[in-house]
């Protein structure tokens, strides 16, 4: 999870929102009907209509398909539920999320893992989950919980975490991993679950098929520290704010995190580099 606010994700979660209630709009107007007409039909409130046709109220998926039942247009009732659903999912709050359990929230990736191919990840605030290990992810997630107020499956959820990683090992993907230096000395559980942790990055870096940076605390800062974020192939970016977890798919906005990425990347070290900086982090755990 990560702390900013990501106004241009949620402009596009806005934009398909807007769009579905246009085109009920133009379905009410095609069918000849007054939006008094139209919520008589549907049983509805004037006011329900309005706000539905002016994107101040997302219409659930009854309301869609009492909407095109009421206007004679049966067939676009899959497309419209679809393009709903799809602004849901491109904007989640977490506590919604994580109240029907954390191990849950868990398992509900890992489609998208098994259908990415290359895998860019950013993180500035704790160690990726990818390449997190079970003590280290419980205690994570267990904080989460906490903060959230939601029932703590840490544990399990914590095991399916590192079930769903298990993916790294497999040479024909590839993944990319970043993180900023500090990283390394934020302490989520106690000195062993840190220094497991970290030996485990050391572990992680000799797969061929993965390539660690650590940006150092003293690198010249070409790109600001961001919010953590997940490229997958260059088809869909995955951003944590505290409150919520952004899907992004609109290409502009995939190329923006893109260039982000690789400016980061310059500002990275690599290799025998980035192994002396978690050696040093080790070295203060005693």
């Amino acid at each position: 999870m990560a702390y900013s606010h990501h106004p241009e994700a949620l402009d596009s979660v806005e934009e398909v929102r807007r769009a579905v209630a246009t085109q009920l709009g133009t379905i009410r107007r095609d069918a000849g009907l007054t939006g008094l007409e139209l919520a008589e039909r549907c049983g509805w409130h004037a006011s329900k209509r309005s706000r539905i046709e002016n994107a101040r109220t997302r219409p659930s998926d009854e309301d869609i398909r009492a909407w095109c039942r009421a206007c004679g247009a049966d067939e676009q009732i899959p497309d419209l539920i679809a393009s709903s659903r799809h602004a849901d999912s491109m904007y989640r709050e977490w506590k919604l999320v994580h109240s029907r359990g954390l191990k849950k929230a868990q398992d509900s990736v890992v489609p998208l893992y098994l259908r990415t191919e290359h895998m860019r990840v950013y993180c500035s605030n704790v160690i990726p989950g990818l390449v997190q290990t079970a003590g280290y992810a419980t205690a994570l997630l267990s904080s989460i919980a906490s903060f959230e107020n939601v029932a703590n499956d840490a544990e399990e959820a914590a095991i399916a975490r590192v079930a769903r990683s298990e993916i790294i090992y497999d040479a024909r993907r590839r993944f990319a991993l970043l993180i900023e230096e500090d990283v390394l000395y934020f302490r989520f559980g106690d000195a062993d679950v840190m220094s497991r942790q970290l030996a485990y990055l050391l572990s992680v870096m000799t797969l061929p098929n993965v390539s660690l940076g650590v940006i150092p605390r003293t690198a010249v800062r070409e790109m600001w520290t961001l919010e953590g974020f997940v490229i997958y192939d260059n088809i869909q970016v995955q951003v944590e704010t505290l409150s919520a977890d952004m899907n992004i798919k609109r290409p502009g906005e995939v190329t923006v995190y893109q260039r982000a990425f690789s400016k980061l990347s310059q500002m990275a070290v690599h290799g025998s580099a980035a192994r002396a900086l978690i050696h040093e982090a080790l070295g203060t755990l005693g």
